[in-house]
């Protein structure tokens, strides 16, 4: 996928979305992959930013498929791990490289991400993690207040009754 097709995915063109483009295809340069058809590649992101639209188009890694992770470190970094040779790369975004008199220009700021050497933006080193289980397919039940069809894994049982989130901490015990 081109970074226009990413742009219009988007909505809109941004630094972050720049810095979403960059850290991605280092990172499956790194591990030698291909874009994931299925969940080959896992994808653990730690924010929720403009980059993570990004990060999906190039790597094929999405919630939906369960093979996108997101931990809420408000960290510009990308961990990719490859299922099917065992390897894995983080991949940080080095913000302290950006010019000062581009933090005041966005475009300016997102074509600078885009042309600069990875190696001057983005720090990529080979990691070990335990990998990922796949995903699982779900039975659903009613919750017992809302009725609302609920993944058994989320429901929770209050007073001998399996009622999904939302409905368990609306209820004043």
């Amino acid at each position: 996928m081109n970074y226009q097709e990413i742009i219009n995915f988007h909505g809109h063109e941004c630094p972050g979305l720049a810095i979403g483009y960059r850290m991605p295809v280092a990172g499956m340069e790194a591990l030698d992959s291909i874009r994931s058809e299925d969940e080959e590649i896992v994808a653990i992101v730690e924010n929720n930013a403009c980059g993570v639209d990004a990060l999906q188009c190039v790597t094929g890694c999405t919630f939906g498929k369960g093979n996108l992770i997101f931990r809420d470190y408000g960290k510009q970094v990308y961990t990719l791990y490859s299922r099917s040779t065992g390897t894995g790369v983080r991949v940080v975004f080095r913000r302290d490289e950006i010019p000062g008199d581009m933090q005041a220009d966005r475009m300016s700021m997102a074509r600078w991400i885009l042309d600069s050497p990875a190696d001057r933006l983005l720090s990529v080193t080979r990691v070990s993690i335990d990998e990922p289980e796949p995903a699982r397919i779900m039975k659903s039940e009613a919750c017992a207040v809302c009725g609302e069809a609920t993944m058994e894994s989320r429901l929770r049982e209050v007073g001998g009754k399996r009622m999904c989130v939302p409905c368990s901490e609306s209820i004043q015990i």
